[in-house]
């Protein structure tokens, strides 16, 4: 098992935590540093995934709120602009050089916004179901399906919002405009909480929600990047929205998306209890990354 470095490095509002796997003086420019990258998810989903690629060293992180990495100010949003620039410290600290990055779900957002931003950090981003309302054609509608889901949060708390989270992000095509008005699931099915229990900081629905998936990428700059940026769609994930922004955020960069095994939790082993298929999922990102087309 390789061994575990735990890092921190003090950022604008937050202390950020990052784990090193291996030696960092063993990157190369054909195998660089990887970053694993979640949000809100933290280093603890890329266990499995990152036990693949013992050939080079691999880094993960919390994200600022998350977990490890406390904020001074938790009253102050947080947007993708402000995990894009804590990723770019964590690449500066680690003194190696350009890295590769695998960034999904939120995290993917986040490393559009620091690929548009520092391109010079970064060779390969594989950006994987990057939840985007804006870059949708159906935008007006998913950005209301969002706002329904945050004051479901916001009325009811934590369960009503998880359960009302899953009815958006499992909707299979264009959002229509009465999703607002549609019953909110009920909590007991996904096995949340029916009751509120006051509390409104949850990472996801009180931290991310809002401003991860009211996010759009800078087109032209990542045109422009001399990072190569991949989108990534999984296989499973038909027309949701997370899968459905992978290929119009490529289509908008001159790209086309391409499949990953499973679903948005692919690479997922047991670290929640829904695996994916991780062994699939690592196989593709490594030909991905050594720049290899597997369309």
């Amino acid at each position: 098992m390789t061994d575990i470095e735990t890092r921190t490095l003090e950022a604008p509002g937050a202390t950020i935590t990052y784990d090193v796997r291996g030696n960092l003086a063993d990157a190369t420019p054909e195998a660089p540093v990887l970053l694993l990258i979640g949000s809100p998810m933290g280093a603890e989903g890329f266990g499995t995934l990152a036990s693949h690629f013992t050939d080079r060293p691999v880094v993960t992180y919390d994200p600022r709120g998350v977990s490890r990495s406390p904020r001074t100010d938790p009253s102050t949003p947080v947007t993708p602009d402000h995990h894009a620039d804590d990723l770019h410290l964590v690449i500066e600290a680690l003194g190696s050089g350009p890295v590769d990055v695998l960034a999904s779900s939120g995290g993917a957002v986040n490393a559009l916004a620091l690929v548009a931003a520092h391109p010079e950090q970064v060779r390969t981003l594989v950006a994987h179901e990057p939840p985007s309302g804006p870059a949708l054609p159906d935008r007006d509608a998913v950005l209301a399906a969002i706002q329904a889901v945050s004051r479901t949060y916001q009325e009811r708390g934590f369960g009503a919002g998880m359960a009302h989270f899953i009815a958006l992000t499992s909707w299979e095509g264009p959002f229509p405009d009465d999703f607002a008005d549609q019953p909110v699931p009920d909590p007991g099915a996904f096995g949340f909480p029916a009751e509120d229990d006051g509390s409104r900081d949850d990472a996801l629905l009180g931290q991310n929600l809002l401003s991860g998936t009211g996010y759009e990428p800078d087109y032209d700059a990542l045109s422009r990047a001399s990072t190569r940026v991949v989108l990534a769609a999984g296989e499973e994930s038909g027309e949701q929205m997370a899968a459905r922004s992978a290929r119009a955020i490529a289509k908008n960069i001159g790209t086309e998306a391409v499949a990953f095994p499973s679903n948005h939790g692919g690479f997922l082993g047991d670290e929640y209890g829904m695996p994916g298929d991780p062994d699939g999922f690592a196989s593709a990102l490594r030909t991905v990354l050594e720049g290899t087309d597997i369309r």
